[in-house]
């Protein structure tokens, strides 16, 4: 995975929890319940067995806590969704990004900010 210092401008380093990639807009969820739509990139602070059925829908995974054993990163595997973890999603990231998921390496690309 890349170093925090070796990276380009406008890519986020966490950590490859899911492999994969895909681009989406960002939708920033603070419990499950929130508005979300299909297609979109799931960014939560952590997730929980209620934020399931949103794993179907999401084209890609962000997470601010938690590892590969994390729920988000096992339910990420388990239905074929890049994700990535240890992001600071509240402060890099914000709804209706355009980001490109990677999680072979754990980079989160911000391709348009609006």
């Amino acid at each position: 995975p890349p170093s925090h210092e070796d990276v380009e401008e406008g890519v986020i380093v966490g950590t490859a929890v899911s492999p994969g990639t895909a681009t989406g807009k960002v939708r920033l969820m603070m419990k499950p319940t929130d508005h979300f739509e299909r297609g979109e990139i799931l960014a939560a602070t952590v997730t929980s067995p209620a934020w399931t059925p949103l794993f179907v829908g999401a084209s890609a995974v962000i997470l601010q806590i938690g590892g590969v054993l994390q729920h988000g990163a096992l339910c990420a595997r388990e239905f074929g969704k890049p994700a990535v973890s240890n992001v600071d999603i509240h402060n890099a990231l914000k709804t209706g990004m355009m980001v490109t998921v990677d999680g072979n390496v754990g980079t989160v690309r911000i391709i348009d900010e609006r």
